[in-house]
């Protein structure tokens, strides 16, 4: 996600930090290579011409060459415009009566049904009752890829044999019989804008009055999902954008032009393929992200996500006097992997994002060896490591398709790690990782 982009702001931007003074020559040319950087990510001419223009205005006059950290003030001044056009202040969906309607609008392939699910699981763990609604009659299976997501979810899917705008206005009523508080309505797509797909989703609205009109964007196809978000803007008047595929996309530019085109917010991010790769999305925490400054923030969300208080405490107590188990272990390695890519989740955290992963699979299939290794130990060896003899690891290492070596050296990664994560710091973070194999190809 922005990594084409972040690439090039990053190597503009470092250069002037590693300047002691910079001059009006110096910011000239930093300006112009920001320019061609958004202009190579995609991002809308206009957009960027007004981008340059504030950056410009809002760095003149500041004494830049007098200045101690002049190339700290412009990663200052980047942050706040990409802040900006990302859409400035975060615009979340407040549920503020009963039943709330969703209305989800989009080209076909735009990934409306995978997006309606994720939309159900988003609200159902903040405690809501959602339901979907199948207003796609047209696409072959539509109907019935939205019932398998509702089903592995536990979200009720509506359906009925009748017009789109007749199952809409019946879901409501139904939602209103059944304790159901947000209605998500599944609507078809053409391959492109026509009058007959505008004329009803016209009467859905009409008949339903929804609460939020979200245009779901595929960031794959750039600045054109801009322009059709325009078109379904001016004659249906959406309130919001969600995109998908954004991890996707390396440039971004269609997510940096759509906000200031449109006037409308950007309200959530697809960025992977599971129903968990879906997040509100944060136009201050995005633009860290693309400056390679992390996002600690989502992050904490994830981890809370996974974690519960409780649970917390007393994992905090264990590392704290160094009883941290092969249980332990297990269950924190589960938690990651849920989390989603460990790639995603170093690029959140700062001073660590810039790390690359040469092999991902790789990793991941580490991980899978060393689960299997401890799978393949009894309760009392998870407990109590000490007890694993030279007879115990033949034993785990057969189980588990592995080495003698193998179970060693997990044994010696885990009191390092164990004795490491009592006063956990960044630079120890970075060392524990590529002692336990985690920063190179193929750790076992």
């Amino acid at each position: 996600m922005f990594s084409d982009l972040g690439e090039k702001l990053n190597g503009v931007l470092t250069r002037l930090k590693s300047q002691g003074s910079i001059t009006k020559e110096d910011l000239d040319k930093a300006l112009k290579e920001v320019k061609f950087a958004l202009l190579e990510a995609d991002v809308n001419y206009k957009v960027v011409k007004d981008f340059i223009k504030e950056l410009s205005l809002s760095l003149e006059g500041r004494e830049l060459e007098k200045s101690l950290t002049p190339g700290q003030i412009i990663v200052e001044e980047v942050h706040k415009r990409l802040t900006d056009i990302l859409g400035g202040d975060s615009s979340q969906i407040a549920v503020t009566k009963t039943p709330f309607i969703i209305m989800l609008v989009g080209l076909q392939g735009s990934g409306k049904t995978t997006t309606a699910a994720k939309l159900s699981k988003f609200f159902k763990k903040k405690g809501r009752q959602p339901m979907l609604v199948a207003c796609d009659i047209y696409r072959p299976a539509a109907v019935k890829q939205l019932q398998i997501l509702g089903e592995s979810l536990k979200v009720p899917v509506f359906s009925e044999d009748k017009k789109p705008e007749e199952i809409a206005k019946d879901a409501v009523k139904f939602a209103g019989q059944n304790g159901r508080d947000v209605i998500i309505l599944d609507t078809a797509g053409r391959l492109h804008v026509d009058n007959e797909l505008m004329n009803e989703l016209k009467r859905i609205k009409e008949y339903v009055n929804p609460d939020e009109i979200l245009f779901v964007a595929d960031a794959m196809i750039g600045q054109e999902a801009v322009n059709v978000a325009k078109a379904f803007d001016n004659d249906i008047e959406i309130t919001g954008s969600i995109f998908t595929k954004l991890d996707g996309d390396a440039r971004g530019g269609a997510a940096l032009s759509i906000v200031k085109i449109t006037k409308k917010p950007i309200k959530f991010a697809g960025v992977g393929e599971k129903i968990d790769d879906f997040e509100p999305f944060y136009p201050d925490r995005i633009a860290s992200r693309i400056l390679g400054m992390g996002d600690v923030l989502s992050l904490i969300e994830k981890v809370r996500e996974e974690s519960d208080k409780k649970e917390a405490k007393q994992l905090e107590k264990k590392l704290k006097k160094q009883q941290f188990t092969f249980d332990d272990f297990l269950d924190q390695l589960k938690k990651i992997q849920k989390m989603g890519s460990f790639t995603k989740i170093l690029k959140m955290v700062p001073g660590l994002n810039k790390i690359k992963i040469d092999d991902e699979e790789a990793f991941d299939n580490e991980i899978k060896h060393i689960e299997a290794i401890i799978l393949s130990m009894t309760a009392q060896e998870r407990r109590n490591y000490k007890i694993i003899n030279a007879s115990r690891k033949r034993r785990i290492a057969k189980g588990s398709g592995t080495k003698v070596s193998d179970i060693n050296k997990l044994i010696k990664q885990f009191i390092e790690m164990n004795k490491m994560m009592k006063g956990m710091n960044k630079t120890k973070a970075l060392n524990m990782m590529k002692n336990m194999g985690i920063m190179n190809k193929g750790g076992f």
